[in-house]
């Protein structure tokens, strides 16, 4: 098994391209939702959101606030960097978990979706390939005003606070182009399927874990049998002199 970085920018349409892998039967860990679920109330980081930020990020019932959130880090980098430090190590620790539980499935890769993949750079060095999916910038800006019922302001804020899509596209060894129909897509998804399907590196992988897991067992057989040739009293000095020490330990009760 290996890992695929999913990326893209806000509303290009990385959704979209999600919901196709996921049709061909790949298993995608979508870092989205893990965020969701790192601060329901009560789990670390809701509990440090509220340390950091105050009671005004969050709803009566508990809840995050997230337009109250999003209004303070989009105009202010360095509380987007002080949310991020919060949320970030627990969702990476979310999607190890899940994708721990997809490798035991026996699948041949996994797609981590992370919008924010190059931003934060913490899980590039662990994807065997990333695919980045871009549109129109004038395309981009429409559909995150329609989506998400923002202003043309807030939405230009919003894809301001991430990495430009050209630097995006640059690192990235697969590119799909969204601006087009549904089939375009489509078509692109599943030229990238099959390229991804081809590879052997997931061979690789696992011959690798058997050798060391191998090794490991080897390793423990080895000792444990080295333990069992040694004379007992290399292993306990004490052998055979035992009965003694109890009996002067008794008379000293006595």
């Amino acid at each position: 098994m290996f890992l695929v970085g999913l990326t893209g920018g806000v509303a290009t349409g990385k959704s979209t391209v999600s919901n196709m892998l996921r049709e061909l039967g790949i298993p995608v860990i979508d870092a989205d939702a893990m965020a969701r679920r790192i601060v329901e109330p009560g789990r670390k980081a809701w509990k440090a959101i509220r340390a950091e930020f105050g009671q005004h990020v969050f709803h009566d019932n508990g809840e995050l606030n997230r337009a109250a959130l999003r209004t303070i880090i989009f105009e202010d980098e360095e509380q987007r960097q002080k949310l991020n430090r919060i949320t970030h190590p627990e969702i990476y620790k979310e999607m190890i978990w899940e994708a721990i539980k997809c490798a035991a499935g026996g699948h041949q890769y996994i797609v981590m979706d992370l919008p924010l993949l190059f931003e934060a750079g913490v899980m590039v060095a662990y994807m065997h390939k990333i695919i980045v999916v871009t549109c129109e910038e004038d395309l981009q800006l429409q559909r995150l005003m329609e989506q998400r019922h923002l202003s043309e302001r807030d939405s230009k804020l919003m894809i301001g606070a991430q990495m430009n899509m050209d630097k995006k596209a640059a690192m990235a060894q697969f590119v799909i182009e969204n601006s087009g129909s549904l089939q375009d897509t489509h078509e692109q998804v599943s030229r990238i399927h099959n390229t991804l399907s081809k590879s052997f590196f997931h061979w690789k992988v696992r011959m690798l874990l058997g050798a060391a897991f191998g090794g490991l067992f080897s390793l423990a057989y080895i000792v444990s049998k080295k333990i069992l040739e040694l004379p007992k009293s290399a292993i306990n000095p004490g052998y055979g002199m035992w009965k003694r020490p109890q009996l002067m330990r008794y008379q000293m009760l006595r």
